[in-house]
């Protein structure tokens, strides 16, 4: 679906779309494993919780382009600090990671498949 001429959104919509499209990507994984679907989402939510998400933006970091990084470091400082009992370092990269993800699935999607099948190639999920 392509942009509206010259619209962009801001960071926090761009990681509310990155986390959606990050999640489905995960269950994109599983849909073929074996078990039952409350083992299935366990398995997704493990991948998709704050923690799971700096990790992976850590796994991608070196390969980042620079408007990447940009992308990330807008979204770490729109974060806040986020729920209480989260550590709000772990939070704002994550938060960065979905701003990314976001941007890449609306402006360059072959980007982001690249940059998910290195996560897949190099991570992969607890069978548990």
């Amino acid at each position: 679906m392509p942009l509206p001429d010259g619209v962009q959104p801001g960071p926090a919509q761009l990681a509310w779309l990155g986390d959606a499209v990050w999640e489905l990507h995960q269950r994109r994984r599983f849909v073929f494993e074996p078990g039952s679907t409350a083992q299935l989402h366990r398995r997704t939510v493990a991948l998709v919780r704050a923690e799971a998400q700096s990790t992976a933006l850590a796994q991608l970091e070196p390969d980042l382009l620079p408007e990447e990084l940009e992308l990330v470091r807008k979204g770490r400082n729109a974060a806040g600090r986020g729920p209480k009992r989260s550590d709000p370092g772990v939070y704002g990269r994550a938060s960065g990671f979905e701003t990314m993800v976001g941007w890449l699935y609306l402006n360059n999607p072959a980007r982001l498949e690249q940059l998910l099948s290195r996560l897949e190639r190099c991570c992969s999920p607890d069978p548990g």
